[in-house]
């Protein structure tokens, strides 16, 4: 009598694209000696996603590749990707990479492989994957060819024979096809999708006047894989990154080790300090002191003999060496010292996807104990509410995961208060929040402080007053006889009310 598990099919065996972030998606890679549609608008990387597969198998698995182009010219495939650092000219020459070139000449009206037969195109690819001994092909794009062809029927037979002719030779292929929409018919003809093995949709949509690449594998033909749609950017050197969330596992380690934060009233509001690795959000409106905060925060890791990166997003270096100057923080001696790196750019200058791979790659150089990000407001601006969170939740589980302690700021839109701690509600993500909000009493604007959570410790719950001179920030007592400070409608309240509002919860 066999067990379930030795009577289990086995499952298919699967090649590793190399593709960052893809073969996690993916379980492991692409289902091996099979045909993968990657389908997609223009300028959703199809061409890039052919050709990194190829490049990849050659870099990282030493398997030669064959690629086929209908469109471009091989000369411009070759000119296009030089941006990716890829040496296709030297593959060539050592037998690593071949092209079949099929792309139509200029002027030409009939059929791309004359009276549509693609029989001496097929006998081409063979003849370069026999010579360059490829396990790897593709195919970009195939809609050039079956333009020519009268019918769905025909565009359906011919693809069929064309898969049928790859699995022949023994490769792993993929195929790219255009799509008009991003979302909605997979691809041109409708037919493509059920002659593949597998399906990968790119998509490069507008949101808010903003362009957001994702990748979705739709179905692998007898094969598991990650389900949904997953960030991407291209990097230069690197290609197609694909950000996977669920790459993000709930196992970082966690310490009972204890950091200043640079101030020694906010330590003791903390219950002792910052947790060595708790990722600290703090939240208020404009001139509230953030960026103060932030700056006391590196001072005290400095001081302490640790290395601090801060990454800005809205105050360039000089301004942020000026400003802490004016707080007696010596930014300029700290990194001489090697103990500090400031990372200034616009958030404008780039997608939120290479923000994210970009301060990561900084981190990994630098391995700070230290990073401040001021401030994830400024990059709420060129990003969806989805895009932002998913940011936010990679950046914070990469720093968590490295036992780095983090502080962001986040400004609020109101002066006063009253409103949520951020506006993309991702205050569940942060381990403390610590609240500075201006306080109007009797025409005169105060400024107050509290720490609204801190997970794993106790913590004061009180609103302390706090100044701003020359030498930082003074936090000073509890305000009393003020009630509404987090509303965001302060009001005196008069002692015979407070004796009033004491009775109201008197012991028993």
């Amino acid at each position: 009598m066999t067990s379930d598990r030795a009577s289990a099919p086995a499952l298919l065996p699967k090649l590793p694209t190399g593709i960052a972030g893809f073969d996690f998606i993916a379980q492991g890679g692409i289902p091996a000696g099979r045909t993968t549609l990657v389908s997609g608008t223009a300028g959703s990387a199809k061409t890039v996603f052919a050709s990194q597969f190829l490049a990849e198998g050659v870099r990282r698995h030493g398997e030669s590749g064959v690629f086929v182009t209908f469109e471009e010219a091989a000369d411009d495939i070759r000119r296009n990707m030089r941006s990716l650092h890829w040496p296709i000219e030297a593959w060539e020459r050592e037998g690593k990479w071949a092209f079949v070139d099929a792309s139509p000449v200029a002027g030409e009206d009939g059929p791309v492989v004359g009276d549509y037969d693609l029989g001496g195109l097929l006998a081409r690819i063979e003849n370069a994957v026999r010579r360059t001994d490829a396990r790897r092909v593709s195919l970009d794009s195939v809609a050039t060819i079956f333009a020519r062809f009268a019918d769905h029927a025909t565009v359906r037979s011919e693809l069929l024979r064309i898969t049928q002719a790859l699995r022949a030779m023994g490769v792993t292929s993929l195929i790219t096809a255009e799509r008009s929409h991003e979302y909605g018919e997979i691809a041109r003809y409708g037919v493509e999708e059920f002659v593949t093995d597998n399906v990968v949709i790119l998509r490069n949509v507008l949101e808010d006047e903003r362009r957001r690449r994702t990748i979705e594998i739709l179905k692998f033909r007898g094969a598991p894989h990650g389900k949904g749609e997953y960030p991407f950017t291209i990097v230069p050197g690197d290609g197609l990154v694909v950000i996977p969330l669920s790459a993000i596992e709930l196992q970082q380690h966690s310490s009972d080790v204890r950091v200043s934060s640079g101030n020694r009233e906010l330590d003791r509001m903390c219950g002792g300090g910052f947790f060595r690795d708790s990722i600290i959000l703090v939240s208020g409106a404009t001139g509230t002191g953030k960026t103060l905060m932030t700056a006391e925060f590196l001072n005290g890791g400095v001081a302490a003999g640790e290395k601090c990166l801060v990454f800005a997003f809205e105050e360039s270096r000089e301004q942020l060496m000026r400003n802490a100057r004016g707080w007696g923080v010596d930014f300029a001696a700290a990194e001489a010292g090697g103990l500090l790196r400031l990372s200034c750019e616009y958030p404008e200058v780039m997608g939120l996807e290479d923000h994210l791979i970009r301060m990561k790659t900084e981190i990994e150089a630098f391995g700070p104990q230290r990073v401040a990000v001021d401030s994830l407001s400024a990059l709420e601006r060129i990003s969806s509410p989805r895009g932002f969170r998913e940011f936010v939740i990679g950046l914070t589980s990469f720093v968590k995961h490295r036992q780095v302690a983090g502080l962001f700021t986040s400004t609020t839109p109101s002066l006063l208060g009253g409103d949520s701690v951020t506006d993309a509600h991702i205050s569940s993500i942060t381990d403390s929040i610590i609240l500075l909000r201006y306080v109007e009493i009797f025409g005169e604007m105060r400024r107050g402080a509290t720490v609204l959570k801190m997970r794993g410790s106790m913590h004061e719950k009180q609103i302390r007053e706090f100044a701003i001179d020359g030498t930082g920030m003074h936090i000073g007592r509890a305000f009393s006889n003020v009630q509404g400070i987090l509303a965001g409608r302060p009001r005196q309240v008069s002692a015979s009310e407070l004796d009033r509002l004491g009775t109201l919860f008197a012991d028993e």
